[in-house]
């Protein structure tokens, strides 16, 4: 299945770039990446375009249930993570847009997974399975407040991409593959129908 190189590309792609946002060191071959450290914010493109480090300790857009469903949220991330790679087992002879689809959600599930199983003990701050999911991407749309907190402004990372951007072609390619199937079953129903024989 050619579209894993899709998955392992952004799951590569996605740690490097948080391995140099969170900081890390190779030490025989005595290299450093001093990283950020959290809240720090490099501005890309005024107002709108920052690279803002913070750690998410809950699932998407920040929502936090607390840490006694960290784990379990990991368990539930690994078990949606084995059913992408059935998913895109199952559907290996359908069509590319399927396939590229799921390749992008499984690759961003994984990016995040790693987060959140070793993180904290690579970073030595939490136990297996209860590590934070490192975000710096951070677009302001416009400032909004509801509730005492804002809106418009998004802190992500490349898997968060990955995933929105899988979803989106995922919904595009089941459109078109159910007009292809209407279609045929339709060129199907006429040739039945305009048979010799068929009275």
């Amino acid at each position: 299945m050619k579209v894993l190189y899709i998955t392992f590309s952004v799951l590569l792609f996605d740690q490097i770039t948080k391995l140099f946002v969170k900081g890390f060191s190779i030490p025989f071959l005595n290299f450093e990446a001093p990283g950020m450290h959290q809240g720090q914010k490099i501005t890309l493109i005024e107002n709108f375009l920052n690279i803002t480090f913070i750690e998410n300790p809950g699932i998407a857009f920040g929502i936090d249930f607390g840490a006694e469903f960290k784990m379990l949220i990991t368990i539930l991330t690994i078990a949606a993570s084995i059913g992408l790679s059935a998913y895109l087992y199952i559907i290996r002879k359908k069509n590319i847009g399927l396939r590229f689809s799921a390749a992008l959600i499984l690759g961003g599930a994984l990016g995040n997974l790693i987060d959140r199983t070793f993180y904290g003990i690579i970073y030595n701050y939490a136990p297996l399975l209860h590590g934070k999911v490192v975000d710096f991407i951070n677009i302001r749309l416009f400032d909004f407040y509801v509730f005492n907190k804002i809106l418009g402004n998004y802190i992500f990372n490349v898997a968060d991409m990955a995933v929105t951007a899988g979803v989106i072609f995922l919904l595009i390619s089941y459109g078109r593959e159910r007009k292809e199937d209407t279609k045929l079953e339709s060129t199907l129903n006429n040739y039945l129908a305009g048979s010799p024989g068929e009275e």
